[in-house]
C-alpha cells in the first residue's frame, strides 16, 4: 500500500543535485585569509563602477528598469551587438539556468564535458534534464567526445571558453566544427565568463556564430575582470527568437540599480581592463613555469588562458595536503574533490606577493614530502 505522504516532497531531480559549493573566504578556524578560491579579481573594481554604485544610493526606494535598457544599450556600443538580443541575470549563472529551463525538461538531455563549470549540472537536473558527461582531453575539452554524445534526446550542449575549472582554451576552428556537427534544434551555449583575459588573435568567433546563427548563445559576466562579483551581473546574446523565449521565464528584478550603473562605468573603463589582463598574463605564465619546475615532484599546471591555473598533484605531495598548508599560511585556493578532481588545486592569479608566496609554500611541501 502506498503512504500518503506527510509532508511535500522534493521531485526526485531536485534531491539529486549536489549543492554548489562556492570558494572559502576564511581558514578552517575562520581566521581571514586571501581569498584565491574564486577568480576574482586582485586589482578589486573600477573606481569608476564604485563612484556610479555609490551616487545610486539616492534611489534605493525605487525598482531598476526591468528591462536594463540602458546596460543593453551600453554592451551594445561596446561589443557592435543589437541590444534587443541581449538578455541579462544575476550572474552568467542565472542565464545559463534561462536556457537550460526555456530549452530543456524531464527527459531531455544537456551535454556538457568532464570538469567542466559545476553550475551545467545544477541547471540541467533543475529542470529534470539528464545530464551527459562527455570525457575530456587531457582536462581540455574533447569536441568529437561531446557529438558523440548526442543524441536525438538532446536539446543542450554547454561548453565553457575558458573552460573552468581547468583553464583550457578551445580554438575558434573546434568551436565552429562543433556547431556545424551539432543538429538544428540543439542550443548551443558558449559560456565565455573568462574571454576578457584572452589575447585579440584568441577570439573564438562565439558573438559572430551567435549574431549568425539561430542555435548559439553567449553568455558573459561582470564578476571577473570587471571586479563586480558582489553585484552579480550577467547577461547573454543570442538570436531574437531564443532570448525572447528565455524573457518568458526571466525574473523581472534580477540585480539593483546600482550595480546596473556600476556595471555601464566598469565597462567603460578600458585602461583597467588591460592592466588586469596583463598582469594575469605576466603571473600566470610565471606561476606556471614555477610549477613546471617543479614537475619532478609530480605537480603539473594545466595550461591556462583564464585568470587562474589548475595545479595537478600527482606525486607525494597531494592536493589535500597542499590545499591545507596553503589555507594554514594564510591563503583560500579551490581543492576540487566534489567535481572529479581530488588531485587538483584551482588557483587564481593574484598579486605579486600572493603568487610568489603561494610557490613558496608549494617548494616547502614538496620538499617535506619528498
Amino acid at each position: 500500500m502506498t503512504q500518503t505522504p506527510t509532508a511535500p516532497v522534493a521531485k526526485p531531480w531536485i534531491m539529486g543535485i549536489a549543492p554548489y559549493i562556492p570558494g572559502r573566504a576564511t581558514s578552517e578556524d575562520g581566521r581571514p585569509v586571501t581569498k584565491l578560491s574564486s577568480n576574482e579579481n586582485p586589482f578589486g573594481t573600477p573606481e569608476a563602477a564604485r563612484a556610479a554604485y555609490r551616487d545610486a544610493a539616492g534611489e534605493l526606494e525605487r525598482y531598476p528598469d526591468a528591462a536594463a535598457a540602458d546596460l543593453r544599450d551600453a554592451l551594445a556600443a561596446h561589443y557592435g551587438i543589437e541590444a534587443d538580443r541581449i538578455i541579462y541575470g544575476t550572474g552568467s549563472d542565472e542565464v545559463l539556468h534561462l536556457a537550460a529551463g526555456t530549452f530543456a525538461g524531464v527527459g531531455d538531455e544537456i551535454v556538457f564535458v568532464r570538469y567542466g563549470f559545476a553550475v551545467y549540472e545544477i541547471a540541467t537536473r533543475r529542470v529534470g534534464a539528464v545530464p551527459v558527461v562527455a570525457p575530456d582531453a587531457d582536462y581540455a575539452t574533447d569536441v568529437d567526445a561531446i557529438l558523440a554524445a548526442v543524441t536525438e534526446r538532446t536539446r543542450v550542449v554547454f561548453v565553457a571558453n575558458p573552460n573552468n575549472p581547468t583553464g583550457t582554451y578551445t580554438p575558434r576552428a573546434e568551436i565552429a566544427r562543433l556547431h556545424a556537427a551539432l543538429p538544428s534544434d540543439v542550443l548551443l551555449v558558449i559560456d565565455q565568463a573568462y574571454t576578457e583575459y584572452l589575447e585579440p588573435e584568441d577570439d573564438d568567433g562565439a558573438l559572430e556564430l551567435a549574431r549568425t546563427q539561430p542555435n548559439v548563445l553567449v553568455t558573459r559576466t561582470f564578476s571577473k575582470i570587471f571586479g563586480l562579483a558582489a553585484e552579480r551581473v550577467g547577461w547573454g546574446y543570442g538570436a531574437a527568437e531564443l532570448i525572447r523565449a528565455m524573457h518568458r521565464i526571466r525574473a523581472p528584478f534580477s540585480f539593483g540599480i546600482g550595480a546596473q550603473r556600476a556595471a555601464i562605468a566598469a565597462l567603460g573603463d578600458d585602461a583597467f581592463v588591460r592592466h588586469s589582463r596583463e598582469h594575469n598574463r605576466q603571473w600566470r605564465a610565471w606561476f606556471a613555469d614555477q610549477i613546471a619546475a617543479l614537475g619532478n615532484a609530480g605537480l603539473r599546471a594545466v595550461p591556462s588562458k583564464a585568470n587562474f591555473v589548475l595545479v595537478l598533484f600527482e606525486g607525494a605531495l597531494t592536493a589535500e595536503v597542499a590545499y591545507h598548508a596553503l589555507m594554514a599560511a594564510g591563503y583560500a585556493t579551490r581543492w576540487l574533490p566534489g567535481q572529479g578532481l581530488p588531485h587538483g588545486l584551482r588557483i587564481t592569479i593574484g598579486s605579486e606577493a600572493d603568487m610568489r608566496a603561494v610557490l613558496a609554500v608549494l617548494r616547502a611541501e614538496v620538499e617535506k614530502a619528498g
